[in-house]
């Protein structure tokens, strides 16, 4: 499984409900198992910069190809992009990730 994290900030207060509603469009692609759009509760003692992370679960990297190619994900693109300030985005395969023994 592949998991694929992306975390946003806004350029201001005033544009963080305009992101969070381009960012609420990746929920409509049906490509992903589990895909969540979720705010920042600035709750860290160290860094709080994030406002936005989106998190998503697809069974392979062909999953996340189909996922990224969807018309959707453009049009989110397209609306976050100029009211963003940062973007980070990490994907990971979980079969190879270390783990704790259960």
């Amino acid at each position: 499984m592949i998991r694929h994290i992306v975390f946003f900030t806004a350029r201001s207060d005033e544009d963080r409900n305009a992101v969070l509603a381009g960012l609420s469009l990746l929920t409509e692609i049906p490509h992903a198992r589990l895909l969540e759009i979720g705010s920042n509760a600035k709750t860290d003692q160290l860094g709080n910069a994030v406002d936005f992370v989106v998190y998503g679960e697809f069974d392979d990297e062909a999953a996340l190809i189909a996922y990224k190619a969807h018309p959707l994900y453009q049009k989110s693109i397209d609306r976050v992009r100029p009211l963003r300030e940062m973007r980070i985005a990490a994907d990971y395969d979980t079969d190879k990730a270390a783990r704790r023994p259960v």
